[in-house]
């Protein structure tokens, strides 16, 4: 195979259900409804190779309203790995992303610890570690102040979570927070909102997607939230650990430690509030 005649193509969403079936294939564990809502999160950010008119390799370059930008979901078909097309692919997707967002944007990615020098030499700097964590869901007591989320609640939702995501995402958000099967949790106390978790279904059990919250109580209720409504089941919760107080909440309910990666940055890291993401929401859209 001539990898330099492989050309940068842009998927419709029969290229982007592939992408999501070969990480499920990976053990990625995508949610049951990922493909549906990365599609209207941005229609024109899954690019890949075909090779004889079949798709071989691909991954996500999201734009955020031309903001902030992400890379995600690369994967490489295992018949076509050690070729060098893995790489080719990713300077591609990233200077893909540059030329859709705003000059100076952020584009962020979360790379694997066997990855992390060669994104680093594409101008990615780390800005936190994030742990994957798991335990069964269990039934939980839950405070007066928390319920679910409804259609009422979007507005506040939105602001709260581009507080703490750093970007307005509304084309993500809004289809994410009513997901089939995915439960969404509040915590608001005197009319104010102090924090919510979203919870998507997925093969092996639910991620909690993301935890974001003004304190460590109000995070501990939107997590038991989260375990009560998956009794039973496996539940993931990908924490920063750049936040002392997510650590022990995860340390507090005894959760077993899975894989980490890396949050990554090309150019300026941008500035959130560390200290409210107890867990963040996608490895694959940010």
């Amino acid at each position: 195979m001539e990898i330099d005649n492989l050309q940068l193509t842009k998927l419709n969403f029969k290229g982007l259900e592939t992408l999501i079936s070969w990480a499920k294939e990976e053990g990625w564990d995508p949610g049951l409804n990922d493909a549906a809502i990365f599609w209207e999160t941005d229609p024109n950010g899954f690019f890949g190779y075909f090779y004889n008119k079949e798709l071989i390799a691909g991954g996500a370059v999201i734009s955020y309203n031309g903001e902030f930008g992400f890379m995600g979901l690369f994967i490489v078909h295992p018949k076509y790995r050690h070729l060098g097309i893995g790489r080719k692919l990713w300077h591609q997707r990233r200077d893909k992303l540059l030329s859709r967002i705003n000059k100076d944007a952020s584009i962020g990615m979360d790379g694997v610890v066997a990855m992390q020098d060669f994104y680093h030499k594409g101008g990615f700097n780390i800005a936190f570690r994030d742990e994957r964590h798991e335990r069964l869901g269990e039934k939980f007591v839950l405070d007066i102040h928390l319920s679910k989320v409804s259609e009422l609640d979007t507005s506040a939702i939105l602001k709260y979570d581009a507080l703490c995501f750093g970007f307005h995402r509304p084309q993500f958000l809004i289809p994410w927070l009513t997901q089939p099967c995915g439960f969404s949790f509040k915590y608001v106390e005197n009319n104010l909102l102090k924090g919510y978790a979203t919870m998507r279904k997925t093969e092996k059990g639910y991620k909690i997607c993301p935890l974001f919250a003004d304190d460590k109580f109000v995070a501990e209720e939107l997590y038991k939230a989260c375990l009560n409504e998956a009794s039973n089941e496996l539940v993931y919760i990908d924490i920063p650990m750049i936040n002392q107080l997510a650590i022990d909440l995860v340390k507090k309910y005894q959760t077993t430690y899975i894989f980490e990666c890396a949050r990554m940055y090309l150019n300026k890291i941008p500035t959130v509030p560390y200290e409210k993401i107890f867990g963040i929401t996608t490895f694959e859209l940010g």
